[in-house]
C-alpha cells in the first residue's frame, strides 16, 4: 500500500502552473482513492519571490474559465511575498501557483491528481472542466493552528488530511505510531538518530511501528489525520 503522505523539496526557477486539487469526496466519486491537500514551508526565497494562493476577489465559474483561457487568471491570483519560515496549508479547492526563486518543503496527500487551469502558454494539457468544478473561487483563508501543545512541540499547520508539527530542543523519544500510522520526519537543523541511524538536515525519513528517536535541533513531523496529535509521542 502506498504511503498516505508524500514529502519533498521543490526548487523553482520559473513559475509553476496555476492549479487546483479536488477533495476526498469529489475524487472518490470519480474513482480515485482520495483527493489532495498540501502544505508548504518556505525554506529559502529570493528577494522578489512570490507564491499565489487563492484569488484576490470572488468570481463566478464562467469568469474563472474565461480568465484561465485568456491568461488573466495570473493577475487575479493573490501573489504573496515569501521568505524563509513562511508556512501555508492549502485545503482542497485552493487555486495556487508557485513563483520563481522559491525553495520549499511540500507535504501533501500522496496522489497524482492535479487539475491545471493555466500554464503560461506551455504545451501541456489543461483540465478546465474539472478545475472549475472543484475550485474555491475566492480568497484563501488560512486554517487555524493549535500552536504549542507541549514543551518543544508545536503544531504549525493542520487540516482535514494531515498535521505538521515542529519539534525543538533535545529529545530522546519513542515514536508511538501503532495507532497513528507512519510519521514523516524532516530535520531542519541539528543532528541525531532514528533507530540508531544518523539523520540530518536535507533528508526525509518515515518512521513506522515503535521507533527510537534521539535528536537535538529542529525537526518537523508530519502525519495523516489531524486528530491524533496528542497521542503521537511517548517520552522515553
Amino acid at each position: 500500500m502506498a504511503p498516505e503522505l508524500l514529502v519533498k523539496y521543490l526548487f523553482t526557477s520559473a513559475k509553476l502552473s496555476v492549479q487546483v486539487h479536488p477533495s476526498d469526496e469529489t475524487a472518490q466519486a470519480r474513482g480515485h482513492a482520495h483527493g489532495k491537500e498540501e502544505c508548504w514551508l518556505v525554506v529559502d526565497a529570493k528577494p522578489d519571490a512570490r507564491i499565489g494562493i487563492g484569488l484576490r476577489e470572488p468570481i463566478s465559474a464562467d469568469e474563472l474559465r474565461a480568465a484561465a483561457l485568456d491568461g488573466s487568471i495570473e493577475d487575479m491570483l493573490d501573489w504573496k511575498p515569501v521568505s524563509s519560515g513562511d508556512i501555508f496549508y492549502l485545503p482542497t479547492g485552493t487555486i495556487h501557483a508557485i513563483g520563481a526563486g522559491v525553495t520549499l518543503l511540500e507535504v501533501q496527500q500522496n496522489i497524482d491528481l492535479t487539475y491545471r487551469l493555466y500554464d503560461y502558454g506551455r504545451p501541456r494539457d489543461l483540465h478546465l472542466d474539472d478545475a472549475v468544478a472543484v475550485a474555491h473561487r475566492g480568497p484563501w483563508i488560512a486554517p487555524p493552528t493549535p500552536g504549542e501543545i507541549g514543551t518543544g512541540r508545536e503544531i504549525i499547520a493542520t487540516g482535514s488530511a494531515f498535521t505538521l508539527e515542529r519539534w525543538t530542543g533535545a529529545r530522546a523519544t519513542e515514536l508511538a505510531t501503532i495507532d497513528t500510522g507512519p510519521v514523516w520526519l524532516i530535520p531542519l537543523d541539528g543532528a541525531g538518530t532514528l533507530d540508531k541511524q544518523a539523520i540530518a538536515p536535507g533528508e526525509v525519513w518515515m518512521a513506522e511501528a515503535e521507533t527510537q528517536l534521539a535528536y537535538a535541533g529542529t525537526l518537523l513531523a508530519a502525519y495523516a489525520r489531524s486528530t491524533v496529535a496528542q497521542g503521537l509521542v511517548a517520552s522515553a
